[in-house]
């Protein structure tokens, strides 16, 4: 187990659960589940009602949230990835904290469409506690979803402020 200080104690099932409960709470998501299984969770998935979440309208009907939060060796700040995904248009946008992209820094905004990454930006790490990251990540990915521009089926994001 580890325990990181100011993250009460957190391992990475605890946060998932509470990650769990957090979207179960929201009036915009429903099937709120662990995937692989509840006994070893990787990611928690939610179907989201992009008309409730959104505060724009928007042309989709379906798509999903997908959470993972991690605690790599060797790090002393939290990983995770928080993806919008919309399977009908074969869409990703996520706030990725991680060490793929060391050139944009710890945390980057990511749009994939048609499983290829087609946009990629800095984001502004956030030190804070992981729930509290969450919640700003959603408020954020809200935003940067009407912010995608599509031109000839492609979408793409104008440089991201945060």
């Amino acid at each position: 187990m580890i325990f990181l200080a100011g993250r009460d104690r957190y391992t990475q099932r605890t946060l998932l659960r509470d990650v769990h409960d957090r979207l179960t709470d929201q009036a915009s998501c429903e099937g709120v589940h662990y995937r692989p299984s509840r006994q070893r969770p990787r990611y928690v998935i939610a179907d989201v009602d992009p008309t409730t979440f959104l505060s724009n309208p928007y042309d989709v009907e379906n798509a999903r949230l997908e959470i993972r939060f991690w605690y790599p060796a060797g790090v002393d700040y939290e990983y995770y990835r928080i993806n919008w995904v919309e399977p009908d248009r074969s869409l990703m946008l996520g706030f990725h904290q991680d060490a793929d992209h060391p050139d944009l820094g710890s945390c980057h905004i990511q749009l994939n469409h048609n499983d290829t990454p087609v946009d990629r930006h800095g984001a502004t790490f956030l030190d804070a506690h992981p729930l509290a990251v969450l919640d700003d990540r959603l408020q954020q990915l809200s935003s940067a979803i009407d912010s995608i521009n599509w031109e000839n089926g492609t979408p793409s994001l104008p440089t991201w402020p945060v």
